[in-house]
């Protein structure tokens, strides 16, 4: 991949993977710079413990990549080119977060982002030059929390990073509520563990996130475009699908029979509720 830097602040490269696409990057004249005040620093001092796996194999965009989130004041950043090294890294380094090509030498993002999940709940962002819907599905099916098509902004990556600590943040905060308990499942926000019956249930962080807001909203219907936007903290243009792929993976994991839900309850034209079953 070739990569140059403009007077206006474009860098171009051609992926050598991704069937020949044409990968344009915009750089904003910040990221010309080489470093930031003592103010800024002052202003990041709380993001530099967070440990950041970005996992591609151009170096110029792990590079680029890097400059943007040190930029916005991460320090600890691990950069990696092949998908095996990115399973075994995470293992040993437990990343707070996880920049994820899809297209890798040895095996595809997804795949890589399946097996990460057989162990660890951090935040993954899928970065891919396939913008088709049902890649982005795709990508959130496996497990993956957000998911961004080149052309990139690196300021929008950083700021979508900065999006999924903060939630984690504040599902790790020691000012969280209570577990939750609605029939027969319990939900500890505090450890971010779900149980249903006493036994443990697997789920994603988004999924986690989206369970507990319901959770949190006992009884109330609650949009699709309420939930993406809370959840996501985005537009909530073209939400439909992306909400109700993760709620059809959160009741093939909680509910006994998937096609006749009995805690997550749909709404036709309104959304969905949390309900307690046992309850009349």
């Amino acid at each position: 991949m070739s990569v140059y830097l403009e007077d206006n602040g474009i860098i171009v490269g051609t992926g050598s993977h991704e069937k020949n696409h044409i990968t344009r990057v915009y750089v904003t004249p910040q990221y010309q710079n080489k470093g930031y005040g003592n103010d800024e620093k002052r202003r990041y001092e709380f993001v530099k413990e967070y440990r950041i796996m970005i996992v591609d194999d151009e170096p110029d965009i792990l590079d680029l990549l890097e400059r943007a989130l040190k930029m916005e004041g991460y320090e600890h950043i691990l950069k990696i080119s092949h998908g095996r090294s990115a399973i075994n890294s995470c293992r040993e380094n437990h990343p707070d977060l996880i920049i994820l090509d899809v297209m890798l030498p040895d095996m595809d993002g997804y795949e890589v982002c399946k097996q990460i999940r057989e162990f660890s709940l951090c935040p993954i962002l899928f970065l891919s030059s396939k913008n088709d819907e049902l890649d982005k599905i795709l990508g959130l099916a496996v497990g993956g929390d957000d998911y961004v098509t080149k052309p990139f902004s690196p300021k929008e990556v950083a700021y979508r990073v900065k999006a999924q600590l903060r939630r984690t943040a504040y599902r790790q905060s020691p000012f969280q509520q209570d577990v939750i308990k609605i029939g027969e499942l319990m939900i500890d926000p505090e450890g971010c563990r779900t149980l249903k019956g006493n036994v443990p249930i697997e789920l994603t962080a988004r999924e986690f996130e989206i369970l507990q807001y319901l959770a949190e909203n006992k009884g109330r219907v609650i949009s699709r475009e309420r939930l993406y936007e809370t959840i996501w903290g985005e537009d909530s243009d073209g939400c439909d699908n992306t909400v109700m792929v993760h709620i059809r993976h959160l009741r093939e994991k909680l509910e006994e029979d998937p096609s006749a839900p009995r805690y997550i309850i749909t709404m036709k034209g309104l959304g969905y509720k949390l309900v307690n079953p046992y309850e009349t």
